[in-house]
């Protein structure tokens, strides 16, 4: 058993008893995190693992949010109206996602992540003008319908289907990451010339690489447009594409958890300090300024890689050696 799945283990474990200490930390707020901590290792995918900067990830949570919600408030009553909805969702994300991948694929560094931004903005205003959409005022009282008989309209039992399709997507991730496939990508982005004297597409890849990251985009919009049975122009906006960047960063960039660390604390600063008001906004920079100039591998990269020395310091020092046998006997003759 891995590490990982040891630790999602914990995690899930620790998840499992939110519910009955609503006191202690409200279901909600656990929910919001595992939706924008999901959204956060689909960024992580491309950023960390591929070495590609997008700001066009909003587009991918806000497209499979709308579609979501929009095919849930016509066939929400219908006993498979959201295992389909969630499911065309996704779909919506992917096509997007291979849209906006396959122009801007052609690009390397900065002009990639320009084109992603601009392409955004197209999703952006298409979601201000689509009738569909709702406009300015979005998508408003989203049923969220059944589950194989599981009635969704129960916090508790939506926090459970929550969790359980957080974990589904997150494990996902974490066998994406650790299979052939994700050691190719780690590849074309430690060394893309190396991989393509190899024979290797690294175009090709990247896409792929791109439209799976859109997917688990939108298979976390679906998540949050059922879990607050609401989708605005936010969820498409920039500073939503720009916020995941910031989420990352904090956790750690190319590290399996930290996206999810960054998550946590960005949406519990946001929630915790709603009070202040817009100033929330200023500590949450002032905190991402700190980290940037004194943990720049994120806070679980931090931990890592201190753990990462301290374990090769032990391994150089010197094993200390037993005396032989009949050493004290001679010295004592």
């Amino acid at each position: 058993m891995s590490t990982t799945f040891k630790i999602v283990l914990v995690l899930l474990a620790a998840a499992l008893v939110v519910p009955f200490v609503p006191g202690l930390i409200y279901p909600v707020f656990v929910m919001k995190v595992m939706c924008y901590g999901l959204f956060a290792c689909a960024f992580n995918l491309l950023l960390g693992f591929t070495g590609l900067v997008s700001f066009a990830h909003a587009a991918f949570l806000g497209s499979a949010g709308y579609v979501t919600g929009a095919l849930m408030i016509r066939f929400g009553a219908h006993p498979l109206g959201m295992p389909v909805a969630f499911v065309a969702g996704v779909a919506a994300a992917a096509l997007v996602g291979l849209a906006i991948g396959g122009l801007a694929i052609r690009r390397k560094g900065i002009y990639f992540a320009m084109i992603t931004l601009a392409l955004s903005q197209i999703v952006y205003f298409l979601a201000v003008q689509f009738r569909w959409t709702g406009g300015e005022d979005g998508l408003q009282g989203i049923p969220r319908g059944s589950l194989f008989g599981l009635d969704l309209t129960s916090d508790t039992t939506m926090y459970y289907v929550t969790l359980a399709l957080f974990a589904a997507g997150f494990l996902f991730i974490d066998r994406v990451v650790h299979s052939p496939f994700g050691q190719l990508l780690q590849a074309v982005r430690d060394n893309e010339p190396r991989a393509i004297s190899l024979g290797y597409d690294s175009g090709r890849f990247k896409l792929l690489a791109f439209v799976l990251s859109a997917a688990v985009a939108g298979y976390a919009g679906s998540m949050k447009a059922l879990v607050f049975q609401l989708v605005s122009l936010n969820d498409v906006s920039l500073h939503t594409s720009t916020e995941v960047v910031l989420m990352t960063l904090l956790g750690g960039v190319g590290t399996i958890f930290g996206p999810l660390v960054g998550a946590a604390l960005v949406v519990g600063l946001q929630n915790y300090l709603a009070t202040i008001g817009d100033l929330v906004t200023v500590v949450i920079g002032l905190i991402f300024i700190v980290c940037v100039s004194f943990f720049r591998r994120g806070v679980v990269g931090e931990f890592l890689h201190l753990r990462r020395r301290r374990s090769e310091r032990e391994r150089r020092r010197p094993a200390s050696r037993p005396e032989p046998e009949g050493a004290p006997a001679a010295e004592a003759a």
